[in-house]
């Protein structure tokens, strides 16, 4: 039997999956914008020392100084280095992203807007897909489901198409 989507019923789709997604709860507050369709990663600036630090924090930890201010980094990033884990993370690690754990995972130094380097989930790739300096984009992804019920969301990147990186380039 033949299955066909038209249009309409992609867009429907697609509007679903929004809905679906504003109800997933940040794995952490202040962290990364949500829900937005264009999320960003919160930063803080020191005011002292102009030193950028993931996550936002109340000091700086490079000069001490405690008039950080809150800066949403670009969704835009390059690796700069990335390694792969066949086996699962130990306690506390709650996230089920990963599966049964058998298969490699992914995590990657990101260089965002030549001011920082963030730790982050890699997504959409294999080992083969991986280059240094390739350019990747914010994503939000689904973490866990919590006690609750509730989707718990965290952030990860994933491969930049050619359509992005113009458009961060043109930004």
């Amino acid at each position: 039997m033949a299955f066909r989507l038209t249009l309409g019923v992609v867009r429907r789709l697609d509007r679903w999956e929004r809905v679906l997604m504003e109800s997933w709860k940040p794995v952490a507050e202040e962290l990364f914008t949500w829900p937005d369709d264009n999320p960003s990663l919160i930063a803080g600036r020191c005011g002292d020392c102009a030193a950028v630090a993931f996550p936002l924090r109340p000091g700086c930890p490079r000069c001490g100084g405690t008039a950080m201010r809150r800066e949403l980094l670009e969704r835009d990033g390059v690796l700069w280095s990335w390694t792969s884990q066949g086996f699962r993370p130990k306690a506390p690690f709650s996230g089920s992203l990963l599966g049964a754990g058998a298969e490699p995972w992914y995590v990657g130094l990101v260089e965002i807007g030549g001011k920082i380097r963030v730790e982050s989930l890699l997504t959409g790739v294999g080992e083969n897909d991986l280059e240094i300096g390739m350019p990747l984009r914010l994503k939000v992804i689904p973490f866990h489901t919590d006690e609750s019920g509730d989707t718990i969301a965290a952030f990860a990147f994933e491969p930049a198409t050619a359509a992005q990186t113009t458009e961060a380039a043109n930004a």
